[in-house]
């Protein structure tokens, strides 16, 4: 009887234990203070019934350098943000091999003039010859060849020289205009290859707009219309005129590409800043995209989602099925309505179920 009255004690403390265990990790659960986060509504795209679409500024006038040789870089001369002038040195390239090839053809052609001197005089010799009848015609011909002969390989030379020449411009990377270091991708001992861009330029002061016009609108766009540019980072509206509009999509799915040039301004814009583009024409779509930053989103593998605000107060992560990217945006085509909020900054990490303060 003793054994297993010890055993229901032993089976009961252990019950006992693990029950207040439970009770402590939830306690703790329950007492962990809730992340504050921030939340946007879901916003749609803009309801005025005239069209607008989102774009990016460029430069007008920009180079991305590269080289058309392999070498190590020896010497990057500027750093990003940097002004240089045209035909400033940016880049050095290794070009020992090209020294070394020059200076073989460099022997060659000494060669080749000593030989094209000595057929020269051969030829202005049998020519008196032949003008005093000591010289039949075939050994005139014969020395007109060897002349004909030692020209061509000179110039040959001089030619492989002009190639050496303009093999070295590919060792030193020069700025082709006056303008601005924008960024480099390369350091000093890093192996350049034909093709790959080292540094690019642009010119500062004059600005173009890049943006994209849906299918169902494109044909109502012509060029050297009017148009309004709202720079969103500095709250802004700008002047341009529609200098080009691509006639395929071949390559933009669906989308159709239009240049605009932008009037000159005193307003502080840069490469690379996103815009809303108001054409003056009335859009045929009356359909309002769901749009929301892409900085928001949280991926995993082949998904995106976004974290949402459930019911009680916790992080829930909705996984989207997203559209085109319009700027710093992207269209949501399922996972969210216009009725719904989203996490857009977190004082914490968040996960599926963690509580939230909603600032």
């Amino acid at each position: 009887m003793k054994k297993y009255t010890y055993k229901v004690i032993i089976i009961v403390a252990a019950f006992f234990m693990v029950s207040c265990g439970n009770d402590d990790k939830k306690a703790t659960g329950d007492s962990s203070p809730a992340i504050k986060v921030q939340v946007h509504q879901v916003t749609e795209a803009n309801n005025s019934p005239f069209l607008a679409v989102s774009g990016k500024i460029q430069s007008v006038n920009s180079a991305d350098l590269s080289t058309r040789m392999m070498g190590y870089v020896t010497k990057v001369h500027v750093n990003v943000g940097d002004k240089v002038n045209k035909g400033q040195l940016l880049v050095s390239i290794n070009n020992t091999d090209l020294q070394a090839k020059r200076a073989q053809i460099e022997a060659g052609i000494i060669e080749a003039t000593a030989a094209f001197n000595n057929a020269q005089k051969d030829y202005n010799r049998f020519q008196s010859l032949y003008a005093d009848n000591s010289a039949s015609q075939k050994e005139l011909d014969d020395i007109a060849t060897n002349f004909e002969m030692a020209k061509a390989r000179l110039e040959a030379a001089k030619q492989m020289k002009n190639e050496v020449n303009a093999q070295f411009a590919y060792s030193n990377i020069t700025a082709p205009f006056a303008g601005v270091v924008t960024s480099k991708t390369v350091r000093e001992g890093d192996m350049a290859n034909p093709g790959q861009p080292l540094v690019s330029v642009e010119a500062p002061g004059d600005f173009e707009v890049m943006a994209m016009v849906p299918e169902t609108e494109i044909s109502e766009i012509e060029n050297n219309i009017e148009v309004a540019v709202l720079v969103k980072s500095i709250n802004k509206t700008l002047k341009g005129k529609l200098t080009e509009v691509s006639t395929s999509a071949k390559n933009t799915g669906g989308q159709y590409l239009v240049k605009i040039a932008l009037d000159k301004t005193e307003a502080n814009i840069l490469s690379g800043m996103f815009v809303t583009v108001q054409f003056p024409v009335e859009k045929k779509s009356n359909f309002d995209m769901v749009l929301i930053p892409t900085e928001v989103l949280v991926t995993n593998g082949q998904l995106s989602g976004v974290y949402t605000v459930s019911q009680s107060n916790t992080a829930l992560l909705r996984w989207l099925r997203l559209g085109r990217t319009y700027g710093d945006q992207v269209e949501v085509l399922s996972g969210l309505s216009a009725d719904e909020g989203y996490i857009v900054s977190a004082e914490g990490k968040l996960f599926n179920g963690a509580k939230i303060s909603i600032q």
